[in-house]
């Protein structure tokens, strides 16, 4: 839920889509004569207030096609209760477009086509949105809501809004999952992070519950594993699993064991470079030793989420740098069959110190960003339904969906039906085509509104966000701090990030700790002649403005 993944911490589900032409996607291929037949012409503006959801003007129907960079989503509107009922109330069907395979291919090819779908939905470090402003692909926001719907601004969040402000004072992007300065002043001691490390609680129980804390005992558990259980219903039992590895590196090799290990993010006000702390070469070394010694899968480094879920369901993995919340339909099948089966989360690669993580918990940012097209195909109609989505009523319908059937006022509460919370629980894939709520469709979710309709967690959810109490931070301060696009700044992050991703997989397959070194200094030789003097230097003026900026949200 990358909450920079709900990072989301969905409390929630993360769950979080790519029209080209009829050959460059998988799904919801629409070809130009289509697209111009169902082009709507822009209509007169209807004098509204900010007080009166423009929506409700007009709900006929239309159907509008919505790109998702995501290759992982699988769900379909109006499949379910809930996306039929939104579409009845609204009038708005929606044609999700997701990539077949590597969302950056197939979203380049989007951007050079010029032709992109009604809205866009992608993460919100992505340097294609810069991409997309700068080649004027997408609409200020803030203008469509002057012209067409006033209620954007009251269904929207200020703080939000100034944080997205571009330098022309324009607004193209808006965040889900995303709390402000002030939400943390309200909600902060709610917050739960998505970064965890997971263990197989029986298989764990079963050594005797090993210290993971430190690189020796790290290593020892998981060859403990390996010998003891060789294989899990006569597949080869995975000792360490990882997120993906992309074309930019991996997550939990990047962000979440840095944050596993405490490292700073500033030092003295400045940016520091966490990549070259000494805890954490020491732990790249962990794994690269862990893979030297039969304990890291062939498959961590070639699987994509798909192939992760098919394995986490099966509960292969012995130990997992992940994604809490984004494995909760796998937890649920694992619970069904077998309580004991499911994955825990545990105190695991520490700094030599000891200190607690400081995870990071909702951001400003969001976790995903969601854009509109120049060439949507009814302006009105795009910002009001995105007005309706952002406002307290669409998260309610999105999150509880129909009342009377996914919902009722039990106790004088506004609630999920018994049966409905038992196979959100018990089976979340079910839940996802048999209801659609809990935010089965999330891209504009607001988790501070909704959490007070959520159900309590039960397990085996609760003991993994629980172990994030107490180590969640805000670090809004250090978001979208790379710079993007195709400034000159941003061309060498790009290379950068590129040049990253293909060393760590070099570092990890090294032979030895020497070999490593060697890697390791070429790396970091050629990050230096590559430019790194000069993103620093952005990053770190776009670090002080962060921090201005959030002190004026304060007052």
């Amino acid at each position: 839920m990358n909450m920079k993944y709900l990072k989301r911490s969905l409390l929630m589900t993360a769950a979080l889509v790519v029209v080209v032409s009829t050959t460059a996607c998988s799904s919801g291929t629409n070809n130009e004569k289509n697209k111009a037949a169902n082009k709507v012409e822009d209509k007169p503006a209807v004098t509204l207030t900010a007080d009166q959801p423009g929506w409700k003007e007009d709900i006929s129907p239309i159907t509008f096609d919505w790109y998702l960079n995501f290759s992982w989503f699988a769900n379909k509107w109006g499949v379910d209760p809930t996306s039929q009922y939104i579409t009845k109330k609204t009038g708005v069907d929606i044609n999700f477009i997701v990539p077949a395979g590597n969302e950056n291919e197939k979203l380049n090819t989007l951007i050079a086509s010029g032709n992109l779908p009604d809205f866009i939905t992608l993460d919100k470090g992505e340097g294609a949105i810069q991409k997309m402003i700068d080649g004027e692909l997408v609409l200020p926001l803030n203008k469509l809501a002057d012209e067409y719907d006033p209620y954007f601004f009251t269904s929207s969040d200020a703080a939000k809004l100034s944080w997205y402000t571009k330098p022309d004072g324009n607004v193209y992007a808006y965040p889900n999952a995303s709390s402000s300065p002030k939400d943390y002043e309200k909600y902060g001691d709610t917050y739960i992070s998505n970064q965890t490390f997971l263990v197989r609680k029986d298989m764990y129980e079963a050594l005797g519950s090993p210290e993971m804390r430190t690189p020796e005992g790290f290593l020892k558990a998981l060859q403990l594993a390996k010998d003891k259980f060789g294989t899990v219903n006569g597949q080869p039992l995975i000792p360490l699993g990882l997120h993906e590895f992309t074309e930019n590196g991996n997550a939990s090799l990047e962000w979440f064991i840095q944050n596993l290990l405490a490292i700073p993010k500033a030092k003295d006000g400045q940016i520091y470079d966490r990549s070259t702390d000494p805890e954490y070469v020491k732990w790249l070394k962990t794994i690269r030793q862990a893979n030297q010694e039969g304990l890291l899968s062939k498959d961590v480094f070639i699987d994509k989420r798909p192939q992760m879920e098919e394995k986490l369901a099966q509960g292969r993995y012995f130990a997992l740098i992940y994604q809490g919340k984004d494995m909760e339909a796998q937890l649920s099948s694992l619970y069904a069959k077998d309580p004991n089966s499911v994955y825990i989360a545990v105190d695991g690669p520490a700094n030599s110190n000891l200190d607690t993580p400081t995870l990071d918990g909702p951001g400003i940012s969001g976790w995903t960003v969601t854009l509109i097209s120049k060439n949507v195909k009814d302006k009105a109609r795009a910002i009001r339904f995105m007005s309706y989505l952002n406002s307290e009523e669409g998260n309610k319908d999105l999150f509880l969906g129909e009342k009377g059937f996914s919902y009722d006022t039990i106790d004088g509460v506004d609630q999920y039906k018994p049966e409905q919370l038992a196979l959100l629980n018990s089976d979340r894939s079910a839940f996802d085509k048999q209801n659609g709520s809990s935010f089965t469709f999330w891209m504009l979710m607001n988790t501070n509104i909704t959490d007070q309709w959520a159900p309590k967690a039960v397990e085996p959810f609760k003991s993994i966000q629980d172990w994030t109490r107490g180590k969640t931070v805000s670090a809004s301060e250090f978001e979208l701090l790379n710079p993007t696009g195709n400034s000159p700044e941003g061309i060498i992050n790009t290379k950068l990030a590129l040049q990253f991703g293909k060393t760590l997989p070099k570092l990890l397959m090294s032979s030895s700790d020497a070999e490593f070194d060697t890697i390791w200094n070429e790396y970091q030789e050629k990050r230096k002649k590559d430019g790194l003097d000069k993103v620093t230097a952005f990053q770190q003026a776009q670090y002080e403005q962060n921090l201005k900026k959030l002190q004026e949200f304060m007052k």
